[in-house]
């Protein structure tokens, strides 16, 4: 483990979803103790995207931009919303020059899969259909999320591609969960990780699959097929259960002929970035803006 990550494992809270309104409660006092970028420089919108039922989302707009990402936070499924997002989406909007569509999407376990993808998806044709207004190059959107938010940024683009369905220039992947059948090594061997362990990635896989059967668009490593997929970046942190299963979906968009960037960050635990004082932390962040507003370059 970095050291400087080490010390601050006592202060997250206890890995546990069992339940959802206790776990909600967590992730709000912890995003709030991380300060927020510098906004000065950018406009930050409340919009509503009209779909059934209509989507929340927070739009960041800096100066200049033209590309733009949907933005799926994390949180098992279960956990997060715009509020707790915000430090993570200003920032990403700060560093990387893009449009970030922060996405308000319907929480398990009230609301299982599609719930969640569905607002995805339509947030996703909104911006594209809207692009004129938004000020968007509607050939450069991308699709990007952390933990449960990954997942549904993958799912996203599997579905964009399977109806035909607004281009994506490129998924953000960071630290997804993808594998519901957690059968991999670090699925099966951390339990007693920080934030993240066996037991709580367990527990976001129910909440979100209800008594629905596990599709490829609800666990995209099921997909047997990854070929024309948008080019992609993946990052997975050493000690995350999540780890292996994001490292073969990489691997397997690779060999499928989707070009890949993957960062394997030694040291780190799922979340970890949310310490900004670490060298690894202040890395990771700097490293998803650049290869965002690399991706949407023209």
């Amino acid at each position: 483990m970095d050291p400087e990550l080490e010390a601050f494992i006592p202060l997250f809270p206890r890995a546990d979803l069992s339940d959802p309104v206790t776990a909600r409660k967590n992730l709000a006092e912890l995003a709030a103790a991380v300060p927020a970028p510098d906004i000065s420089d950018m406009e930050i919108e409340d919009r509503t995207v009209p779909a059934d039922p209509d989507v929340a989302v927070r739009i960041y707009r800096p100066h200049l931009a033209q590309g733009a990402v949907i933005w799926l936070h994390g949180g098992g499924f279960v956990m997060g919303d715009l509020n707790t997002e915000h430090p993570w989406a200003a920032r990403l909007a700060d560093a990387s020059g893009a449009v970030v569509i922060s996405v308000a999407y319907r929480l398990a376990p009230e609301h299982p899969f599609p719930a969640p993808l569905d607002d995805a998806y339509a947030v996703l044709a909104w911006t594209a259909e809207h692009a004129a207004e938004l000020g968007i190059d509607p050939e450069r959107i991308a699709v990007g999320g952390h933990s449960a938010g990954g997942n549904l940024a993958a799912a996203v683009a599997l579905r964009a591609r399977d109806r035909q369905g607004p281009p994506i220039r490129f998924q953000l992947l960071n630290q997804p969960g993808l594998d519901d059948r957690q059968e991999t090594w670090s699925a099966r061997h951390f339990t007693d990780t920080p934030w993240m362990n066996r037991d709580k990635v367990t527990s976001a896989w129910r909440h979100y699959l209800g008594s629905a059967p596990a599709s490829p668009h609800a666990a995209p490593a099921r997909a047997a097929d990854l070929s024309g997929l948008p080019p992609a970046y993946v990052a997975t942190a050493e000690f995350c259960p999540n780890r292996d299963e994001g490292i073969d979906y990489a691997l397997r968009m690779l060999q499928a002929g989707v070009p890949v960037e993957l960062h394997q960050w030694p040291g780190t635990f799922h979340g970890s970035q949310a310490i900004l004082s670490a060298e690894v932390s202040q890395r990771q962040i700097a490293e998803l803006a650049a290869v965002l507003r690399r991706a949407l370059a023209e």
